[in-house]
Parts: structure tokens; C-alpha cells; sequence
């Protein structure tokens, strides 16, 4: 299954994932420094979703804010 995930790096609120009307707003906690906000946004789907987090990979936006998440049942 594919969704748009929408990143919100160094929020307060996070790890947090909320659901709207096109896809999925993850806040992490985690700043956009060398691939630890993409790590942090892995880890909070898989959790959301309950899979691993091998399970979940960024499949298009990796240095953007609006990305494509691929998550394997």
C-alpha cells in the first residue's frame, strides 16, 4: 500500500500521525539533518500501522516535505 505522507521535522508534537482528507501528516521530532527526520517518519508509520519498520520505505521525496510511503502488509 502506497500513501502521501506530509513531514513536519523538529515538531513538539511528535512521533504523531494524523490522518486528513489526501493522506497522512507525520510530526517527528527529529530535525531534516542527514536522513533523521526520514528514519524518524519510517519508524512512527510502521508503528502506526504495526509492522516492522523494514516493512516501511520512502519510495519518492526523500529531500521533500510531501513524500511516498510504501508500507508492506
Amino acid at each position: 500500500m502506497q500513501v502521501t505522507v506530509r513531514v513536519k521535522p523538529g515538531s513538539r508534537k511528535g512521533p504523531l500521525v494524523e490522518t486528513v482528507d489526501d493522506g497522512l501528516v507525520v510530526h517527528v521530532r527529529e530535525r531534516a539533518v542527514e536522513g533523521a527526520a526520514n528514519a524518524g517518519v519510517e519508524k512512527a508509520l510502521a508503528e502506526h500501522f504495526g509492522v516492522p519498520p523494514s516493512r516501511v520505505r520512502i519510495v519518492r521525496g526523500h529531500t521533500a516535505r510531501i513524500k511516498r510511503v510504501e508500507v508492506d502488509d
